[in-house]
């Protein structure tokens, strides 16, 4: 199995969540991008995580599962409005930045945007070879 595909360095902000994976012995992402949503409600059910969290990561689990990028990434597509390949294989590549940026500018980061014009041409290639 593939190092980055385990459930690693997930934000803060998840912590119950990532507990709750653990305990149920979800430590890849393949594997939480499975859980159906009453499996999730399931786990969820008297504990301090919520479901619209578990959600969240299971998106962002099915940009690295699908798409083959980093965690940081995978995340900005989510934040971003966009929660599905064939959303992302609609867009042109200055559009996805326009998005991807707009809410980097929001969050007033400072950093170098993490989508370009190069990555955004390879992450909208990649969305359309998925959804074929």
């Amino acid at each position: 199995m593939n190092n980055n595909l385990f459930l690693k360095n997930i934000p803060k902000s998840f912590y119950q969540e990532e507990k709750i994976l653990l305990s149920n012995n979800i430590k890849t992402w393949d594997s939480l991008l499975s859980l159906t949503d009453e499996e999730i409600n399931k786990m969820i059910y008297g504990s301090l995580g919520s479901v619209r969290n578990l959600k969240k990561l299971k998106c962002i689990a099915y940009f690295i599962c699908t798409l083959n990028i980093k965690l940081n990434e995978a995340a900005l597509l989510m934040h971003s409005g966009l929660i599905s390949n064939k959303a992302i294989s609609k867009l042109n590549p200055q559009e996805l930045v326009k998005k991807t940026g707009r809410f980097e500018r929001i969050l007033r980061t400072g950093r170098v945007p993490l989508i370009d014009l190069n990555k955004a041409n390879i992450l909208i290639e990649k969305a359309k070879k998925s959804i074929i």
